[in-house]
């Protein structure tokens, strides 16, 4: 929990990980894949302030303890949930997986939510192995990839019919949320695979999914504030909205923020601080004080008060995922809406 001012904040950190990246970990023969992978997300940790950067060695390898620390003793964090990134082609055991994930939440039981992923590339045996993991770990959401490398595919749409296959089968199974990577892209996967043409459709013939589009689809910001508006069923992820421009890049930061707030709305947001390419402390504490710059250009944007910022920061995810938020850091009742928005205006 983080306090400030007299207000309190829970905090789920709905996007983060614990990789394995270092060269004992290579597939041989695509080692300059798996290096350059890591190199890439490593670049991105700059972005941050300079005290909180790490040295590559650290970075590929950081332990467990490295990440309780930050993450939950440092970081304010009450509940995260890991999202898991295979990387099979160039990561032997993987980059991040399901089981990685589950041991370390086994240890900490109720600070972990333990998301899954697929790849419809995968055909039956990837059907029967999401059924084991929902039915092993609870997992009611998954992470999909869809520039992933696989078998010589470099990438897949949700609209694909082998991906409906599996989004129907998710369904089936009780997973509600799907957080799909819609952003900057890593070397050396594809930017365009990442593009979010196919979230809308697939958002629209299943409405009962949650569609978290992680990074919110940057550097397509206004695609997906326009597709986001439209479909009630899809929500704006911040992983990298926070951590990768609040520091680095203020002004376009406000400029996201204020078309997220006016297309897509306080209500569908949710904080993720990427770790480990950023501690979730620094961004926490940044994004609490936050205020638009008072400058002509940012005065048509929604205000972001107390209440909407411990909704994206930790009360949104929490509803996503049934996570028990105590009483005292619920929001206090709010004023029912207006149903005028919902009546015909006669001619």
């Amino acid at each position: 929990m983080y306090e400030k001012n007299g207000e309190k904040y829970f905090v789920v950190d709905s996007h983060m990980h614990m990789w394995k990246a270092g060269p004992d970990n290579w597939v041989k023969g695509a080692e300059q894949y798996a290096k350059g992978w890591i190199e890439c997300f490593h670049a991105y940790q700059s972005l941050g302030p300079k005290e909180t950067h790490w040295t590559i060695e650290k970075f590929m390898s950081y332990t467990e303890d490295d990440l309780m620390k930050d993450v939950f003793e440092d970081g304010y964090v009450d509940v995260a949930v890991f999202q898991p990134t295979y990387l099979k082609e160039w990561y032997a055991e993987g980059f991040n997986t399901t089981e990685q994930n589950a041991n370390l939440g086994e240890k900490h039981p109720g600070m972990f939510v333990l998301n899954t992923r697929f790849d419809p590339r995968d055909g039956d045996a990837g059907l029967e192995e999401l059924a084991r993991n929902v039915e092993r770990y609870g997992s009611k959401g998954v992470k999909l990839y869809t520039a992933e490398w696989n078998a010589g595919s470099r990438g897949y749409k949700l609209t694909d019919p082998a991906a409906y296959t599996y989004l129907a089968k998710a369904q089936e199974l009780g997973i509600k949320n799907i957080h799909v990577h819609k952003g900057p892209t890593i070397w050396p996967l594809d930017k365009d695979a990442f593009d979010v043409s196919d979230v809308d459709h697939a958002a629209t013939d299943f409405p009962e999914l949650n569609f978290i589009v992680e990074h919110v689809g940057l550097p397509r910001i206004e695609d997906f504030c326009f597709m986001a508006t439209q479909e009630p069923n899809v929500y704006a992820g911040l992983s990298v909205v926070i951590g990768g421009l609040m520091h680095a890049r203020p002004q376009f930061f406000a400029k996201v923020m204020g078309e997220l707030l006016f297309w897509v709305g306080e209500d569908k947001m949710t904080f993720g601080s990427d770790y480990g390419i950023w501690e979730p402390k620094w961004q926490i504490e940044g994004f609490v004080d936050w205020e638009f710059p008072d400058q002509p250009e940012f005065a048509d944007y929604p205000r972001l008060g107390v209440d909407g910022k411990k909704k994206i920061l930790g009360l949104n995810a929490a509803k996503l995922y049934d996570i028990k938020v105590p009483d005292e850091l619920q929001l206090k009742e709010d004023t029912p809406a207006a149903q005028d928005d919902s009546k015909l205006v006669a001619s």
